[in-house]
């Protein structure tokens, strides 16, 4: 199963765009920052992830305030076919 659930504030946005096929996208990048427990030790937890938005949910994400928090969720997939960075595919926050 390729599940992700994360709480993250916008932290930027680009301007809404359309596919060759004409499916509005958006990306961002999405800033989480939280404490988490590992091997009983608690540790603070700060990452920035790519994220993309496509479809229906790239509307209202693209209305969404930056620097808000949501909670989102998605799949992470390669960026394209042949690279190995990962970005988050949101489909509902």
């Amino acid at each position: 199963m390729n599940r992700l659930e994360l709480v993250a504030s916008i932290a930027e946005r680009d301007a809404l765009r359309y596919t060759p096929a004409g499916v509005p996208i958006v990306s961002a990048k999405l800033q989480h920052d939280s404490r988490q427990v590992e091997a009983k030790t608690e540790r603070l937890v700060e990452l920035e992830i790519p994220a993309v938005a496509a479809g229906e949910i790239a509307g209202r994400f693209n209305q969404a305030e930056l620097g808000s928090t949501h909670h989102f969720t998605g799949f992470l997939a390669r960026k394209n076919r042949n690279s190995k960075s990962l970005v988050f595919h949101i489909i509902d926050f």
